[in-house]
């Protein structure tokens, strides 16, 4: 999977949304989904990040620019996710896929001194959201004929670690949530697996590690082969996993 090779139409007619795409590993799988085929569907936070992503895929397709939905998940209410998966109903009737992969890190601090706040952010981001998008767009999923949704985990959410508080908890609970709508999915055509980027060249990983050479970390262009894997009918018979893209990490 690690040294997989994809065939260049392994997306092809694929409608596949990415969350926190305006960034790091959101921006690669994007532009490595397209790159394969796939009609993408761009989320962030920030609409002209996102708009230069879209620009950099109707560039690379020669394509127009893929539907943008720029919203904060951190202040989303409800409605605002059933808005979104309307938005993407009038876009495309199908939804194949959906990387989860927008979060934020929160302040690394022992948990005695973690705020009620901060701790309910990190929770609401990086875990709450995941829920909510996954209600409001399995009906889209599910007129697939081969769906797959992917989490974004992380080391700390398998072995917890001293000061990453909120976030390492986020983790465990996403492992979780991805197992339970595994199991809840396992007689339909949608598989649900998660991935643990590991140590990457991105804003949240410098963020974490100030001191840390980013030149000795994987880029995330490097970690695509999984996201292609499990994205592409080759990895179709993977459900319910937790996989790492970078093992020896």
């Amino acid at each position: 999977m690690l040294n997989y090779k994809a065939p260049a139409n392994l997306l092809a007619g694929k409608t596949i949304m990415v969350t926190g795409a305006s960034d790091g590993i959101g921006r690669a799988a994007a532009l490595t989904y397209a790159q394969h085929g796939a009609r993408v569907i761009l989320h962030g936070r920030d609409h002209k990040k996102l708009q230069t992503v879209a620009s950099e895929i109707a560039a690379m397709t020669g394509l127009t620019a893929p539907l943008q939905l720029p919203c904060d998940l951190l202040t989303a209410q409800p409605a605002d996710y059933q808005r979104l998966a309307q938005h993407i109903r009038q876009y495309s009737p199908v939804l194949d896929g959906l990387l989860l992969n927008a979060g934020i890190l929160g302040p690394l601090q022992p948990l005695e001194q973690v705020a009620l706040d901060s701790w309910q952010q990190v929770l609401h981001v990086d875990l709450t959201s995941n829920l909510l998008l996954v209600q409001a767009l399995l009906p889209a999923l599910r007129v697939s004929t081969a769906a797959s949704v992917i989490f974004t985990s992380s080391g700390v959410g398998r072995q917890g670690r001293a000061l990453w508080g909120s976030y390492a908890v986020s983790k465990f609970a996403t492992e979780g949530l991805m197992q339970v709508l595994a199991d809840e999915l396992r007689t339909t055509s949608i598989r649900v697996n998660a991935i643990n980027p590991g140590a990457t060249r991105t804003q949240m990983r410098a963020s974490a590690r100030p001191q840390e050479d980013p030149l000795t970390l994987a880029t995330p262009a490097q970690l695509m082969p999984l996201y292609l894997y499990l994205m592409g009918r080759d990895g179709a018979g993977i459900h319910g996993q937790s996989l790492d893209a970078q093992p020896r990490r």
